[in-house]
């Protein structure tokens, strides 16, 4: 397919971060937009500002004339009336991470996998590269507050894109150079199990890079690709590209990074937590390679604004701290709450966690409980379906049943706003993938005017 002969695109689930940056791609080009979504959020709201049609309701007479092409997602239930219309009456109908791989192709990508961080490397990249010469093009899984945008429009032929193993749609990419984060166990809906998951899912990618291409990888997963050549292995104090002297100076995180070639003392980095370290330091590594100065690196990190929903501080004042985050898999739970301990040590942290996906939920019930425990007061809401039906006996009590901490109780969504005036907050953390980020305003909202 040419995607110069689209006049008209119509996009089913336009709302969905990954959905929306294509949508925000083609716009950019002169083609017309048109889709559906589910519920309107502020992002709807924001491409239909830009110029975008978009609809609510499942309804085949508000599909436009002259559609060339139709990009769906695979969160779209089969029965999905529109769907089945343009099925039915043979229209070219292609998933997301398809027109995405058909985008790259004409290019030199940088693709980010793993089942954590690709969003925030995939971000710094693309900040850490811009800043410092390289006018590449950008896919976001989230809202850069340094581009107010999920999409960044770039003049080189460079683009940096987020390789999601969902589905296995990275397997439509054929990259210049990859990044590889981790590989934990996830999506056991779509594989399986975990050896299936990285014979079927991470190890296929891998070997998609371009011949000469290079491999920008964890220190630890170093032995499933040992065969391998152009490996740049990164970790925090390990690897030939490393992190090291990690520590929280006036508020920020800082560290040296080292590897054979170069040296940079003392950066800072603006995001906290030593995840977010690492997921720096390939982003480094990527950098360097393609000729950015450690000066611009250094003032890039230092610019960098993080990302809407990770780890993001929604309210702070001497007496109470907010701060939202994505984080739906027991590592990323584990992960922003050790953050959240780093840099409050002495202070009461309070979490609301809605966990996602039925078979998530009972696949890493342990682990969820296990992370959450970590928290001094835990509230639970409901699962959050997304493409799912109910399984038997899993549900949010489930996981207090398998928590040592006391202080956790489920509550209904409908109840949150009413409930939390009754608590006595110092940190609070909203944490999950669902629509607990419809709750983010109205919080943030409540402590202003409260505070």
């Amino acid at each position: 397919m040419n995607l110069s002969d689209i006049r008209l695109i119509y996009f089913i689930g336009i709302g969905g971060i990954g959905m929306s940056a294509l949508a925000r791609y083609f716009n950019s080009r002169g083609v017309v937009v048109h889709g559906y979504d589910k519920t309107e959020s502020p992002l709807t709201r924001t491409l239909a500002a830009e110029g975008m049609q978009i609809h609510y309701d499942e309804d085949i007479s508000k599909i436009p004339q002259g559609v060339d092409l139709v990009v769906y997602t695979p969160a779209v239930p089969v029965e999905h009336a529109e769907l089945l219309y343009f099925r039915k009456h043979g229209f070219p109908i292609k998933k997301r991470a398809e027109v995405l791989g058909i985008i790259s192709r004409g290019m030199k990508t940088i693709a980010v996998s793993g089942t954590h961080g690709k969003t925030t490397t995939t971000t710094v990249t693309t900040h850490l590269l811009r800043e410092g010469g390289v006018n590449c093009s950008a896919f976001l899984g989230g809202i850069a507050r340094n581009f107010a945008s999920n999409f960044v429009e770039g003049t080189s032929d460079w683009v940096v894109v987020e390789a999601d193993e969902y589905d296995r749609s990275f397997l439509h990419l054929s990259p210049d150079i990859a990044i590889l984060l981790s590989m934990d166990a996830d999506h056991l809906d779509i594989y399986g199990d975990r050896e299936q998951m990285l014979e079927t899912g991470f190890k296929a990618f891998v070997r998609k890079i371009k011949d000469g291409g290079k491999l920008v990888l964890r220190q630890d997963l170093l032995p499933e690709f040992s065969d391998l050549k152009g490996l740049f292995p990164f970790g925090l104090e390990q690897g030939q590209y490393r992190a090291a002297n990690i520590r929280v100076e006036n508020g920020f995180f800082t560290f040296d990074y080292q590897s054979p070639k170069t040296e940079i003392k003392a950066l800072q980095f603006s995001l906290p937590g030593r995840h977010n370290v690492e997921n720096a330091t390939a982003a480094i590594t990527v950098a360097l390679q393609l000729g950015v100065s450690p000066e611009d690196i250094r003032k890039a990190l230092l610019s960098f604004r993080g990302i809407q929903r990770r780890f993001e501080t929604i309210y702070r004042d001497d007496k109470v701290v907010y701060i939202d985050d994505y984080a739906h898999h027991p590592s990323e739970l584990k992960a922003a709450i050790n953050a959240a301990r780093e840099l409050f040590p002495d202070r009461k942290i309070t979490g609301i966690f809605q966990p996602h996906l039925f078979s998530r939920t009972r696949d890493f019930a342990a682990g969820f409980a296990a992370a959450l425990d970590a928290l001094d007061e835990i509230i639970l809401l409901e699962i959050y379906p997304a493409r799912e039906l109910p399984i038997p006996g899993v549900n949010s009590e489930m996981l207090i049943n398998l928590m040592q901490n006391p202080n956790s109780e489920v509550w209904k969504k409908s109840d949150l706003m009413d409930r939390l005036q009754h608590k006595n907050i110092d940190v609070l953390l909203t944490l999950g993938a669902g629509d607990i980020d419809r709750f983010v305003e109205p919080i943030g909202q409540w402590l202003e005017e409260s505070n």
